[in-house]
């Protein structure tokens, strides 16, 4: 009896110290104005954009970063392995490098499009970001500029698989796999599959951005986003 009626008291007090947490974020977020934490949000968004941009559009930011090294998908993965054992590992390692390249070469085409979205968000966008979780902001920046993006990249890409000689080799194996259902149909395609990778990288690395932001407000430098994130701490 006792220890229900313990465990009930803590239930109550856990619930009552969330509303305590809630209240005290609106209250904060009160104090701002409307304009500030628009501000605020364009702000670390359009820097997590342009950090992330500048990293994965250099050279190995995709290659030389586990984080979204642009792998072969699936079965094809599995059948590289093989591949090498074979002494056919230099063929791998060039149509590995080669999605990963073309990657880096359309990063940088992201930067105006990303800003954009930024310059559009409305104050109430701003504000619900704010509230929205640890990658709300994120979230946003990948409903609004994925699929233009992916449109805007696919060409790029392709003329960059194209001169390194790859995609012919990839889709001639991925299309029979494909057939038999060991790809996704998304991957049957080299240039189609590199594109997604590299916008799935694009969004990881601006979430690794806003995360730090979000963490760490003060230690970016900037007053403003001191004043807007630390509201929500």
């Amino acid at each position: 009896m006792f220890r229900r009626q313990f465990n009930t008291i803590g239930l109550i007090s856990a619930v009552s110290l969330m509303a305590h947490v809630r209240v005290a974020q609106a209250l904060c977020l009160a104090d701002l104005t409307g304009n500030d934490a628009s501000s605020g949000l364009r702000l670390a968004l359009e820097r997590g954009a342009t950090a992330a941009v500048g990293m994965l559009g250099a050279q190995d930011g995709f290659m030389g970063n586990d984080k979204v090294r642009i792998a072969l998908p699936g079965y094809l993965n599995e059948a590289a392995k093989w591949l090498k054992m074979m002494g056919q590992g230099q063929k791998v390692d060039e149509l590995v490098l080669g999605m990963n390249r073309a990657a880096e070469t359309a990063m940088p085409m992201a930067k105006d499009m990303l800003v954009g979205a930024v310059k559009s968000m409305s104050v109430g966008d701003a504000k619900s970001i704010l509230l929205g979780g640890g990658t709300a902001a994120t979230d946003y920046f990948n409903s609004k500029t994925r699929e233009p993006l992916g449109v805007k990249f696919l060409p790029v890409i392709t003329q960059a698989t194209a001169k390194v000689g790859v995609s012919e080799k990839y889709n001639a194996l991925a299309g029979k796999a494909a057939s038999l259902g060991l790809l996704k149909p998304q991957e049957a395609s080299l240039e189609g599959y590199v594109t997604g990778k590299a916008l799935d990288g694009l969004y990881l690395m601006i979430a690794e951005e806003e995360k730090k932001i979000r963490q760490d407000p003060m230690g970016t430098g900037s007053a403003l986003l001191g004043k807007v994130f630390g509201a929500i701490k």
